[in-house]
């Protein structure tokens, strides 16, 4: 039961972290208009760009990988107990992934209207296994790279990261985690799947939706 308890408060203390939008703090805190009034009205660094500010982006970026890292990476270690972190370690840091996932992506601070999460899940997987982050990251900016498209690349990476994440440390639980993160993240992009099939995707750096 105690462990019942462990559990949730790291799900919901990770749900809070997530619910910090670097978006909307970086846009007040540089005047900048609200991410939610542009572009695709996506409180997240490729939007944030869209306002030509690429410091702006830069901070909103770093901040949504940031909150992902440090939910992952201290907050099993601050709330289960040495012994419960020992038994469930891959457990507890995939359900913090996904917890900080949530709260970008329907945050509680914003009328639960998040971002897509591809930077968070980014941060989180660089905690869960620098290998299996580095690789995912790798995909996203070589898929970016070649053919431009942010969202082609996010779902490149979410397909990835379940496959990574078995080959680089051979835990099934941490495997079907991440496969439940990466399941969010590919529903997130519904809609940018629709517009890449209909050739209507907006670029990187484009203004349009």
């Amino acid at each position: 039961m105690l462990l019942v308890i462990y559990i949730f408060c790291l799900v919901f203390l990770s749900y809070l972290a997530g619910s910090i939008s670097f978006a909307v703090i970086v846009s007040k805190l540089m005047l900048l208009p609200s991410p939610y009034s542009y572009g695709s009205e996506n409180p997240g660094a490729t939007n944030v760009l869209r306002t030509g500010n690429k410091l702006a982006a830069f901070f909103t970026l770093l901040g949504d990988m940031a909150k992902g890292f440090l939910a992952v990476k201290f907050l099993p270690v601050c709330i289960l107990s040495d012994a419960a972190l020992l038994v469930h370690a891959p457990v507890a840091t995939g359900l913090a992934l996904i917890g900080v996932l949530l709260g970008h992506v329907f945050p509680i601070f914003h009328s639960f209207k998040g971002g897509k999460g591809v930077a968070t899940a980014a941060g989180g997987l660089l905690a869960l296994n620098l290998a299996v982050g580095f690789s995912v990251l790798s995909t996203w900016l070589i898929v970016s790279f070649v053919f431009r498209y942010s969202s082609l690349a996010a779902i490149c990476a979410s397909l990835v990261a379940p496959f990574f994440v078995f080959w680089l440390t051979q835990q099934l639980e941490l495997t079907y985690l991440v496969s439940v993160a990466s399941v969010i993240l590919l529903l997130r992009h519904k809609g940018n799947i629709v517009n890449l099939l209909n050739g209507t995707e907006s670029k990187i750096g484009s203004k349009g939706n």
